[in-house]
């Protein structure tokens, strides 16, 4: 087994708001595509890496600041993605810490709710 996780989704309460914020805060575009019938905003991915999307409103699927936690890719720009989160409508949880040799960490509260990691191994 390559990777533990192959594909993630981020709950929104507002898709729209929520596609805004992660294309603000990473820079680069999530594209809204149409998947079995639902609008979704996908990540970009290299066609063997894992990807995700973000998901519209649904009763199950909810966003929380508990339970399973996703980890974005922030490789080398870290404070640049970090220092995006306040003005695009989200909290920094707690600044970049130190994992020792598996990189920094970045937590922060997206505009739906929901609890998400920021990494890089600089």
């Amino acid at each position: 087994m390559a990777n533990a996780v192959v594909w993630f989704d981020i709950p929104s309460l507002d898709f729209d708001r929520a596609v805004k914020f992660y294309s603000d805060i990473l820079g680069v575009p999530i594209t809204v595509d149409t998947s079995m019938g639902m609008k979704l905003g996908m990540f970009s991915m290299e066609r063997e890496g894992v990807g995700g999307d973000i998901t519209p409103p649904d009763p199950s699927n909810r966003p929380s600041s508990m339970g399973t936690r996703v980890y974005l890719n922030c490789e080398g720009k870290l404070d640049e993605v970090a220092g995006r989160v306040v003005k695009a409508g989200g909290k920094i949880i707690m600044p970049k810490f130190s994992i020792g040799e598996n990189g920094n960490i970045v937590m922060i509260a997206d505009t739906e709710g929901n609890t998400v990691g920021l990494h890089s191994m600089k």
